[in-house]
């Protein structure tokens, strides 16, 4: 397993190892041990998710203010651009995002922890995320930062293709009124 800083260092891009021959491929996609050791963090996951979205569904950018969730996000089928926004007002990088590609081609996962907005946008045909988070989803908790906030102003990578997006998620907040972490 391979563990590498974003241009935001608290999220991570994890890369395992995989294991290959002529029947296929197998590999690690969480080990707690190697996790901890490799980054210091001990989170305790208490809940799985996965979803399928069609091509350029976009989700997010969702966080809870209580019951902060840390995720652990990868894809097994298809391609999403996979979005971090930095909502913690005491933080050097608040108001930053970074994005990267997750595919079930290459395999690699994103930790992505409490404090944070996150959201995807489907690249390939369709695709299917799975995720691990630290806390339960908490309805009451749930807040939206809209995804083309200006201030945010990030590439979403959909070139002139427009998002397909919930009702909620196209009633997302702006960044600047949003509720936020200290």
């Amino acid at each position: 397993m391979k563990i590498t800083p974003t241009a935001i260092p608290d999220v991570l891009l994890i890369e395992p190892q995989v294991f290959g021959d002529v029947r296929g491929f197998f590999f690690e996609s969480y080990n707690v041990r190697k996790f901890r050791e490799l980054t210091g963090l001990e989170p305790n996951f208490v809940q799985d998710n996965h979803s399928r979205s069609e091509k350029h569904v976009l989700r997010g950018l969702h966080y809870q203010v209580k019951q902060a969730q840390g995720k652990l996000v990868r894809v097994c089928a298809g391609e999403v651009f996979d979005v971090a926004v930095d909502l913690r007002k005491s933080s050097p990088t608040f108001g930053h995002w970074v994005g990267m590609y997750l595919s079930a081609e290459n395999r690699h996962s994103a930790w992505i922890p409490p404090g944070f907005a996150h959201g995807f946008v489907v690249i390939s045909g369709y695709a299917e995320f799975l995720y691990k988070t630290t806390d339960y989803w908490a309805p009451e908790y749930e807040r939206c930062i809209v995804w083309n906030d200006a201030e945010l102003a990030i590439d979403w990578q959909l070139g002139d293709a427009n998002p397909i997006l919930s009702g909620k998620d196209r009633m997302g907040m702006a960044l600047r009124g949003a509720e936020l972490f200290e």
